[in-house]
């Protein structure tokens, strides 16, 4: 049995990661905003993400601690918005960080989840942990912002390691609702010009990740969490049509998506930044992953 904490584990992703490590039988405690946790066997412990406090505590002796907070990025980005998401991540990051290093046992490996976004606009190539360029822009400058709090922190006794996620799929959330959702109303063609790159990644596998982490202790830092097979977007729409079994999608030119966007207050970065990433680290360090097709991703999750 291990000690997992989960900071801002109430979402999708944290309820996904507390599943299966309750399956195998650890301790989950979950550090979030609200009232309630996951679920019935998760520890929830309050915490408002910016101060320290008594949920300090819950770190001693932890085996593992998972930082997934940040708000939603499914919003317009107005000042407001743009503060929000910035303030949601780089604040808890460095309240942990201080926590982490007054803690007199502290966790042995923190985990604090990134973005693949950091990287730029690629159609040329693809992006890995070792040469991948970083690009700019709002959603950059947040990553960045992100992971400079989780490495400036003075935590001696802890391993860190930044996971640069590329988008979660998963039964329970993530980008496959509203993909599916649009799929089913007969927008499933192309978006855009349907060559950006789509890189993805199952949420078993972001757990296997997690625990391969914890195994393989000569691995720490920026680490590019991707499944090794990223499609084009005519690619993907054509997989998500045929797992839903439709057997036409109308395309969605770049314009049309803006108008969309505002209508329904987001923005369209999600589908028109091409996220052209792999995990080269974790490939050469023998992860096997267990969903690296989406096209059979998506038939197991239709």
């Amino acid at each position: 049995m291990q000690k997992v904490i989960l900071a801002g584990g109430s979402g999708f992703i944290g309820r996904a990661l507390a599943k299966r490590f309750l399956a195998q039988g650890d301790r989950v405690a979950v550090l979030g905003r609200g009232s309630t946790g996951p679920g019935p066997q998760v520890e929830f412990i309050h915490w408002d993400g910016k101060t320290p406090g008594d949920w300090a505590q819950s770190l001693e002796g932890a085996d593992l601690l998972v930082n997934l907070a940040g708000k939603s990025v499914d919003c317009r980005y107005n000042e407001k918005n743009k503060k929000a998401i910035l303030d949601s991540r780089v604040e808890p990051t460095r309240v942990l960080g201080e926590a982490v290093g007054r803690s007199k046992n502290p966790p042995k490996l923190w985990v604090n989840l990134s973005t693949a976004t950091i990287y730029r606009h690629a159609e040329d190539r693809p992006m890995d942990d070792e040469t991948g360029e970083i690009g700019s822009g709002f959603s950059v400058n947040v990553a960045t912002a992100w992971e400079k709090a989780f490495f400036d922190s003075i935590t001696p006794r802890t391993r860190k390691a930044a996971l640069r996620a590329a988008i979660v799929l998963g039964e329970g959330g993530g980008v496959w609702s509203p993909l599916k959702t649009l799929v089913r109303l007969g927008l499933g063609g192309p978006q855009g010009n349907g060559r950006q790159m789509f890189s993805w990644i199952h949420e078993e596998d972001l757990f296997g990740i997690i625990r391969f982490l914890q195994v393989r202790e000569d691995m720490s830092g920026a680490v590019n969490a991707a499944a090794p097979h990223p499609l084009p977007n005519r690619e993907l729409m054509a997989a998500f049509r045929k797992a839903l079994h439709r057997p036409f999608g109308l395309p969605t030119p770049a314009w049309l998506l803006e108008i969309g966007a505002f209508l329904i207050r987001t923005e369209t970065e999600l589908l028109l930044k091409s996220r052209w990433v792999l995990s080269t680290r974790l490939e050469k360090a023998s992860y096997r992953f267990r969903h690296p097709d989406l096209r059979s991703t998506l038939a197991g999750l239709a």
